[in-house]
Formats: structure tokens, sequence, C-alpha cells
């Protein structure tokens, strides 16, 4: 008799979690829409190739830089530390459906209970009595109106989160550790066609030496001369600091003790002429931050429905045991007790109605931080693709600027060692010059690599 009413009272409480289900809040999630015309300023592209596609080991092609950040994705701190965020969001989803379930616990309990036995003198409480049992306890809340569901909903929502918080930490260390490979290579070039220079400049300050010594030109033109490779000297160790500074980012973000990069030289790498980036909608499906704003939202939105259900009647299996009492394992013992509540809130302080408050201002808060993420990301794009256009459209010009100035170089050389030239200020700029512009053009192209990174991240390539 009590194994059957064990049973009918389980049965009763799967009906009521599963067959009330209709009675559940049915405001459903829907992804926020977004208008991507005219994201990408000044052109609505209609061509759905975009490098986001590509699989980094294929966009990065130098096999140096591929090593760095194969060993930056293994050992880098922040992805390690992101990994066991992912643990703890898998952890709190897996508590929030496990709400779905009773929670059981092996319990027992002893009383004893002295009664008067009606009799005067020392024994007053002669007769008494002892009760225990020994068995299983259970509680249960039976989510009729979905609070729970929705809680759990929120908690999934979250976990995916932390997902695109891995990629975004992903994709950004990518392109931080090859824009730091960059720099150093640009750096490089850069303390090489310095110390060019400086070469070039001692052959002319040793040929101005002999004609000062021959009474040909004056002081002050060799002391110019002189300033300039000065000039052109200092650099030199802000050069090799800066360096040194880039090799130490670069181990930091691999998880290394500072110490020199293996690398290779700013020629080898290549600036390809176009870069594909697709269109708007391509953009927001793949860039990690702009799927974290909308995963907040809609976290954001199940809470307001959960915090909505806290005005409903909660239903609860509160008490619920089965087991021995008086002596164990035998079955005339056997006993079972289940109690049941329904609770409708009426008067709690203003707490669900000012909870419901925050939870609607919380969801509309994640709203706009999604439409924010939204344009913010669309502003990055279009000013990477603008900022890599503009940096090409410079590579004839810098081009001949540079032959103009090679070849002037070269003529006020061969013109001074000649006695042709009417003042040392001739030599000198031109050689500054010629300088500054091997250096700019060294700039320029590591504009141009950090911008195909830059871009690369910013269309949420590098998570495949």
């Amino acid at each position: 008799m009590i194994k059957k009413h064990i049973k009918g009272v389980v049965l009763l409480g799967v009906i009521l979690s599963m067959g009330l289900t209709s009675c559940q809040l049915t405001n459903k999630y829907q992804t926020p829409e977004t208008d991507p015309t005219g994201l990408f300023r000044g052109e609505n592209p209609t061509d759905t190739t975009t490098i986001a596609n590509i699989p980094w080991k294929e966009y990065f092609t130098d096999p140096v830089l591929q090593a760095l950040i194969d060993e930056g994705l293994n050992n880098n701190y922040d992805m390690r530390i992101v990994a066991e965020r992912i643990k703890q969001a898998e952890a709190a989803l897996g508590m929030a459906r496990a709400a779905y379930f009773p929670s059981l616990a092996l319990a027992g309990n002893f009383t004893h209970t002295r009664f008067s036995n009606g009799a005067r003198g020392k024994d007053v409480l002669g007769y008494h009595a002892n009760e225990y049992m020994v068995g299983l306890t259970a509680s249960w809340e039976i989510d009729v109106w979905g609070k729970l569901n929705r809680q759990s909903k929120s908690k999934y929502a979250d976990m995916l989160n932390s997902y695109e918080g891995r990629n975004l930490m992903q994709t950004s260390l990518i392109s931080n550790i090859a824009n730091t490979y960059y720099s150093i290579l640009a750096l490089d070039e850069q303390l090489r066609v310095t110390q060019d220079m400086i070469a070039l400049m001692e052959e002319s300050l040793s040929m101005m030496e002999q004609l000062w010594e021959a009474g040909l030109t004056n002081r002050a033109g060799l002391e110019q001369m002189k300033a300039s490779i000065y000039s052109a000297k200092i650099s030199i160790p802000d050069m090799d600091n800066n360096i040194r500074q880039l090799e130490n980012s670069i181990c930091l973000m691999l998880g290394r003790k500072p110490g020199s990069i293996t690398r290779t030289t700013l020629k080898e790498q290549y600036v390809p002429t176009q870069l594909a980036h697709g269109v708007p909608a391509q953009m927001l499906a793949k860039r990690p931050d702009v799927k974290q704003a909308e995963l907040s939202f809609r976290s954001a939105f199940e809470l307001t429905n959960a915090a909505r259900a806290s005005f409903y009647p909660s239903i609860n299996i509160t008490s619920a045991s089965i087991g021995y009492a008086g002596a164990l394992f035998k079955p005339e013992n056997l006993a079972a007790n289940i109690i049941g509540s329904i609770a409708q809130p009426i008067f709690a302080k203003k707490q669900l109605t000012t909870q419901l408050k925050v939870a609607k201002a919380e969801e509309q808060a994640a709203l706009l931080t999604f439409e924010k993420t939204v344009l913010s990301a669309a502003k990055e794009v279009s000013d990477i693709l603008y900022t890599y256009e503009t940096s090409m459209s410079k590579n004839q010009d810098r081009g001949n600027q540079v032959e103009s100035l090679t070849k002037a170089v070269s003529d006020t050389k061969d013109l001074f060692a000649g006695n042709e030239v009417s003042s040392y200020l001739e030599i000198i700029n031109a050689q500054q010059s010629l300088l500054q512009a091997r250096l700019s053009q060294v700039s320029d192209k590591l504009q141009q690599l950090q911008a195909t990174s830059d871009l690369y991240r910013a269309l949420g390539g590098g998570t495949n």
C-alpha cells in the first residue's frame, strides 16, 4: 500500500513538471535586429569572400611567426585564465540545470520522549518512548512557470559568452603577436638603414675633412656634417631599446621569461594588394565581442523572465522521506511521508517588484551595449580599411621619392668630390632627406602589415 502511494505521488510530480509547461511564460528570445547597410562607410559590398574565413596558419605565412603564435596560444597566461573561466561557467550551468531535479539526502533522526505515569514519587516521568527513523529525504520545486528554466537558459548564455571570450582572447593574441613581430622587423630594418646612412655620411665627412685641410671649405660645413652624423647615431640606442622591449613583450605573450626572439626580415613579409572583407553581416556573425554582447543581452532577457515568474505561485515538495522506523530493515517498519506546499507571493517588501525593475534595466543596458558594440566594430573595420588603402596608395610615390633622393645623394657626392658643390648644405640636406624617406618607407610597410593583421582580427578571423 505504501509503495503504491509513493508511486502515485512521484507520478503526480512528473505530471506537474511536464504537463504544466503550457503555463510557463512563452516570451521567447529573439536576436536583436541590426541594419547592416552602411556599416562599412562609403560602401555596401555584396562579395561574401572574407579573410576572416582563412585559418590563421594560412593567413600568416611566415613560419617563424606561425611558431610564435602557436606557442602563445598554448602558453599565454591570459588564455589559460580564460580556460578556467570557462570551467566556472560550465559548472554554473550544471548547477542551474540541477535545480530541475529533487535534492536527495541520507538522514536519520532519534526522538526520546518521557511521560508522566500518574504516580507520585521519584519516578514521575517513568513512562518513556523512543522513536527513530533512517532513510532518504528529498525536496523538489516543480518549475510550473519556467523560472528555473529561464535561469538555466541565462546560465547557458553565460557559458556561451565565456566561449566567445576565449575566441576574443585568441584572435586578439594572434593579432598582437603578429603586430609586435612586425614592429621588431621594422625596427631591425630601420636600424640597418640608419647604419648604412651613417656609413655614407662618414664617407662624405672624410672627403670634407680633406677639403678643409686643403682650405677648400670652411669649418662650419665640417661641424655641420659631424652634427648630422651624431644626430643619426643618437637614434640607434633608442631603436635598440625599443627592439629589446618589444622582444620582452612577445615573451610575455608567449608565457616566456624575457629574452631574444628569433625572426626573419621585413623584406620577406608579403603585403597583399587587396583584402577581402565580405559583407557586414559576416563580421557581426564572426566577431567574438559582438557575439559576447548579444549573449549578454540574451542572459539578461532570460533573467527578466525569471523575475516575472517569481510573481506566480511556487509549488514545492518541501519534505519527502522514505525509510525504516523502529527496527531497521523489516518490511513492517517501512514508513514514508510527503509534504507538498504552494505559495503565492502577496507582500515581499517590494523585493519582487524591485528585482523585476532591476532585471529590466539590466536587459535594456545589455541591448544598448550590443548596439554600441556593433557600431564600434563597424567603425574599427572602416578605419582599418581606409588606413590600409591610404598607406598602399603611397607606395608608388614613396618609391619615387627614395629613388630621386638616392640619385641626389649620389650626384652631390660626385659634385662634392669634384669641388663643384656651391654649399655643404646640399650634401647634408640630401643625405638627411634620403634617410628620412627610407625610414618612412619602412614605416609604410609596417603600417600595411599591421593593417592586414588588424583587419583579420576586426573581421573575426583567428578563431578557426
